[in-house]
């Protein structure tokens, strides 16, 4: 395989400390790349786990190069569910001579990847890796949502270097630019100044704070599922469920709810790269954030396989097909409920060429609550958001 001159194999050591266990774990449910076996093939994965030792540009938070090693060695113990999905560890992506050769080799794998349907689960390193797996889609010509799970926005100042704590400014300033949509789950206002919220409301991006979810986490559900990348700075969990991490906060989501949060995610169809990164080892008490970090990304094992190929304007059998009349539109609002799962999503009204050139992104995935507003004859903000970013 063409990517596989990026990697090393993972550890003798990692596979040896799983070998004396009773009964089938995670390490045997996988097609693990060693020395022995080699790179796994194509054929052989619908999910592809990658490890990026990487933290050159981790602001505050040296040693977190060496997560991977540190996950694998809690996941490869786990009990696999009851899955039919092809699982892949390809191993870690060697460190570069310079940063820019390990993000070169980050989206070369996830171009790949992504192209052939498969899903890359990255275990970094710092969050500036989030930007080579952006640029993969700017090398597929695809224009895409990114939703981040984090408790700041990583704006920094654009004349700033790309690091962890500037990567979105970076993405944004892209020319061209193939970021059509970005989502911040859980963001602390005491971590954010207001000219960034102000910028954040320009650009009209979605952007969710950590109370309002936290009082009902099912909202990040549609922020989820309408995205193509996700990025997970394990910052944004608190730091008595995630100690490894140098800028931990006491405040958070907990470690269920991040479980829950990256399950939304690997459920959605749309969902092609994660990433989980800002671990750091050296920061960390018992490997208790290691630990949670290996559950997550069995969450995500676990939401993919709990996939339903629910998708709008695919199957329209499978979808109940609602007109809601609203004030100010005369055709009404258009909402489809999904058959298989009872998930919601609505049209947003835009010309044919819009409709051609987002076609994955008019038909934006809502709650019942949505619905229940348009019923009330009020414009969901939701939809009314989308059609501001279409018009």
């Amino acid at each position: 395989m063409e990517i596989a001159l990026y990697f090393d194999p993972v550890s003798e050591e990692l596979l040896s400390d799983n070998d004396s266990k009773p009964h089938p774990r995670m390490r045997q449910n996988m097609v693990i790349h060693t020395l022995a076996s080699g790179f796994p093939d194509a054929s052989e994965m619908e999910i592809a786990l990658i490890g990026v030792k990487e933290d050159r540009s981790a602001t505050g938070n040296a040693g977190c190069a060496h997560a991977p090693d540190e996950v694998r060695r809690y996941l490869y113990s786990l009990f696999p569910g009851s899955w039919n999905c092809k699982i892949a560890d390809l191993g870690n992506i060697r460190s570069g001579f310079t940063i820019e050769d390990t993000y070169f080799a980050l989206t070369a794998t996830v171009e790949y990847l992504a192209a052939n349907r498969i899903l890359p689960v990255i275990i970094g390193g710092g969050q500036d890796l989030t930007f080579a797996m952006y640029k993969a889609y700017e090398k597929l010509e695809q224009i895409i949502n990114m939703a981040s799970v984090d408790s700041r926005f990583d704006l920094g100042e654009t004349q700033q270097e790309l690091n962890s704590g500037t990567y979105l400014s970076r993405i944004i300033m892209q020319k061209p630019n193939f970021l059509f949509n970005y989502s911040n789950l859980g963001y602390q206002t005491y971590f954010v100044d207001q000219p960034a919220v102000d910028l954040m409301k320009k650009l009209l991006f979605d952007i969710t704070r950590l109370g309002m979810l936290t009082a009902d986490l099912r909202e990040a559900e549609p922020l989820l599922r309408n995205a193509d990348l996700v990025t997970f700075d394990i910052g944004a969990i608190r730091a008595a469920d995630a100690p490894g991490n140098a800028n931990a906060s006491p405040n958070g989501f907990t470690g269920d709810q991040a479980c829950q949060l990256v399950r939304y995610a690997a459920m959605s169809d749309k969902l092609s790269s994660i990433g989980f990164f800002e671990y750091n080892p050296s920061f960390d008490r018992s490997g208790i954030t290691a630990y949670l970090l290996a559950e997550m990304i069995w969450y995500v094992f676990e939401g993919y396989n709990s996939r339903k190929s629910d998708i709008p304007g695919r199957d329209p059998e499978n979808f109940i097909r609602y007109i809601v009349p609203v004030a100010d539109f005369a055709d009404g609002i258009v909402f489809l409920k999904s058959r298989k799962t009872d998930r919601w999503w609505m049209e947003v009204i835009c010309g044919p060429d819009n409709q051609k050139k987002y076609s994955s992104h008019f038909i934006v995935p809502c709650t019942y609550h949505d619905y229940q507003t348009a019923c009330d004859n009020e414009i969901p903000d939701r939809w009314w958001q989308m059609y501001q970013k279409l018009m």
